[in-house]
């Protein structure tokens, strides 16, 4: 008798059992980061994707968004999709928190536009896909950070200074450019002094013409003096 009360113990706790284990390994799986960081002022995109056992349709489909603020424990809504979009209308996320997902592709992600510093803090993303409703949400923690402001003073020396480096680089260049052409060229006069002139007939000196010899002068002879010869065929001169 006790056997037979025992029976339906064991049988209900392994039906118990047999059940979590079907809705543990059929339920939905979601996917998302655990941190995202954006500047100030700028959009971001919270990604939220999922894996699901049924078949996933834009009719099936629920998306819900939650946030949690910094050292608080209470949640608001951020933005929530069944067949369509409904973006909050009032809150801090009005205007802000759009749809950036597609359900089909199992995508649930979100955008922020124009996130300030009150953005800082939590982001819960819950997916369900009827009748595949068992799954754990995933947190996002959102971190804005101050962007670094330039004001146009200084915008407006960096370019000043900027410019007239350009210049200075651009003087040196054409200086050592026109200093290197000077010294090539006297290099290259130094090496054509040097060079023997016999290797290029063209750059021998031409000779200077001789002068002609003048010609020996003739006596003019005196008609006063008779001219005769001596036993050495020598002319002899008589004055008259």
């Amino acid at each position: 008798m006790f056997a037979s009360l025992m029976c339906p113990t064991w049988f209900w706790l392994l039906l118990g059992g047999f059940v979590l284990l079907v809705a543990r390994v059929s339920g939905i799986e979601i996917y998302a980061p655990s941190e995202v960081e954006a500047v100030n002022g700028t959009t971001v995109r919270l990604k939220c994707t999922f894996r699901s056992s049924h078949p996933v349709s834009a009719q099936s489909v629920v998306v819900s968004w939650n946030f949690r603020p910094l050292n608080s424990k209470t949640e608001e809504s951020v933005f929530y999709y069944q067949e369509v979009a409904y973006p909050p209308k009032d809150g801090r996320f009005k205007n802000h928190a759009v749809w950036s997902g597609d359900v089909t592709k199992s995508d649930a992600s979100i955008t922020l536009n124009e996130v300030p510093p009150t953005f800082n803090g939590t982001y819960i993303c819950n997916v369900r896909n009827r009748p595949d409703v068992h799954g754990n949400n995933r947190e996002t923690t959102l971190s804005v950070v101050t962007k670094a402001t330039v004001s146009e003073m200084t915008i407006l020396i960096i370019a000043v200074v900027s410019g007239s480096l350009l210049i200075l680089v651009l003087l040196g260049m054409c200086m050592a450019v026109k200093f290197y052409k000077r010294k090539r060229r006297s290099e290259d006069m130094e090496m054509h002094a040097q060079e023997p002139n016999h290797l290029d007939p063209e750059l021998q000196p031409k000779p200077k013409p001789k002068d002609p010899e003048p010609k020996p002068k003739r006596k003019r002879k005196d008609p006063t003096v008779c001219r005769g010869q001596t036993p050495n065929n020598q002319e002899l001169f008589f004055a008259g």
